[in-house]
This record gives C-alpha cells, structure tokens and sequence, in this order.
C-alpha cells in the first residue's frame, strides 16, 4: 500500500512538472531558436554584396566621428535603410534602420553559431516613437562582409545575412590623413593634367570618358566628366548639384575631385527612361595614371 501511494505521488509530481527540470520558457528566444537555420530553400534570392577588389577598411582608417552610412544587404528581406555609424577610439559601431518589423533579434555571426550561442549575445530591436525597429550592432571593417543572423518573429527561425558597410557612402573628411590621396599629398602643383578614371554602378551600360580632363587650382582638383551618352541633365557630389558644361553631344560636367585611389560617391539624372531617374555611381581617380599636359 505504502508503495503503490508512493508512485502515485511521483507521477501526480510528474505530470504537473515538479521533482523534474523546469520546461523551457515559452518566451526564451534562446529555446525557441536551438535547431532553427533557415535553409537556402526558405529564403528568397540571395545577392553576392561583396564586390571584386574590395578593401576591408578598419576603424583605424577613420576618424572619430559620427557618419551616415550605406549598408548592402544580401536579402531584400532584410533591408536597411538608415544607417548611422560611430567611430571611436579604434571601434566602429552602426545603429541600423530596417525597411520593416519582421525581425527580433540579430546575431554578428551565422544562423548556426546563433543557435548555439548563449542568448545574451543576441541582440534585440529596438524601436523609435514612429515604430521602425532598429538595430546597433558592432561593425569589424567597412567594405567587407559581414556575417549577420537575423531572427524572424513569424517563422521563428535565423536567417543567414551578409552585410557591407560601404566606405564610398562616407565623405572624404571622414578618413584619416593618408587614407585618401589628395593635390597636397600627391604634390600636384595648380595646372591641367590628365587621369584615367573608373566607373561603377547603375546598370553597367554607361561609361566615362577616360583619361579625363584634370585640373589642380588654389590645391583643389577638379574633373571633366563625358559620358557615353547625351541623356544626363545634372550630377550631384556630396549633395551639390552641377549641371552640364556642354549644350551639344555626350553630356559633359566639371565636378570637384575629394580625392584619388578611393571610389567617390557620385549621382547622375538620366533622362533615358520614361521619367528622369537619378542613378548612384561612383568614380576612381587613379593617381597613378596622373600626367601633366
């Protein structure tokens, strides 16, 4: 009798969960995630962010300070929008901005060294007074790729991202001195030279002009730019719009150089489509190629 009370009592206890390990909470993203990589079928087109040629830069390339940033993801799905990065003493850390809500936590590593991570290494949104979620993450080097886990709230599964903080977002004041070649540190006296010049960007249909016109006055540098077709009606650098030199052939404009041997920002509107349409490039000047005429 003694032993059959004695069973009861351990299965009662069993069965509402005492006298054995707690199950896991519910609410822990650590639980609900172990096992949970989502495969290459559960994810939509994966593009390759990582551009041939790319440089990683440091934070040690950069000077202390507070910059906005382009961010490159390889799914759609995960899409930043804003992006402010901070360097500091030797670290760079970035407040990304998503395009929606769908993610709870993010991990600086792959879906699969998440699962097994402790959770206090996932890092939780947070959100603004308008409901946008954002994300502060710490950032190794711009121009790189960055492995980012994403975790869906709805699919309750991580999500194997790749990420590239784009150093032709930032300004050229932005690098430390020596990153970025300029007039001074070339030793380019005033006068008219010639440089080969790169193109990157849009579709890949239009080209420049190379070698391209150069001129150094007062320490500046300032390029002519012909383009490869007649349908451009302005450019912009670092916010400044500049219209074209030319009323007549390939559309052509003088543009201040901010530095060489590094890919500077540019924007061009075409009138090729429908509708004007402004397109984001950038150019390399390569010093090396510099010659006076």
């Amino acid at each position: 009798m003694k032993t059959k009370v004695i069973s009861f009592v351990l299965a009662a206890l069993l069965l509402s969960g005492c006298g054995s390990a707690a199950p896991a909470d519910s609410g822990s993203a650590a639980a609900d995630t172990k096992g949970k990589v989502a495969t290459a079928d559960d994810m939509t087109e994966i593009v390759d962010v990582v551009e041939d040629g790319m440089e990683a830069i440091p934070a040690g390339d950069l000077k202390d300070g507070v910059y906005d940033v382009t961010v490159d993801s390889s799914s759609t799905m995960f899409r930043v929008v804003e992006c402010e990065l901070t360097v500091e003493n030797g670290t760079m850390t970035a407040v990304m901005t998503m395009g929606g809500t769908g993610y709870l936590y993010v991990y600086m590593g792959t879906g699969a060294e998440a699962v097994q991570a402790e959770e206090s290494s996932y890092i939780p949104f947070e959100e603004t007074e308008d409901g946008t979620h954002t994300f502060t993450v710490p950032v190794e080097a711009l121009d790189t790729g960055i492995s980012c886990a994403a975790f869906s709230k709805n699919k309750e599964m991580w999500y194997d991202r790749t990420l590239v903080f784009r150093a032709d977002s930032l300004p050229v004041e932005a690098f430390a001195d020596g990153v970025v070649a300029t007039p001074e540190s070339l030793g380019l006296a005033d006068g008219s030279y010639t440089v080969e010049v790169a193109l990157e960007g849009g579709s890949g249909r239009a080209s420049v002009e190379s070698p391209a016109e150069l001129t150094i006055a007062d320490g500046k540098a300032t390029a002519t730019i012909v383009w490869s077709s007649s349908n451009y009606d302005y450019m912009k650098v670092d916010g400044e719009q500049y219209d074209p030199v030319n009323t007549e052939g390939n559309s052509t404009f003088e543009i201040p150089v901010s530095g060489f041997d590094y890919k500077m920002a540019v924007s061009a509107d075409t009138t090729a489509m429908s509708t004007p349409h402004e397109i984001e490039y950038t150019l390399y000047f390569d010093s090396a190629s510099i010659q006076a005429k």
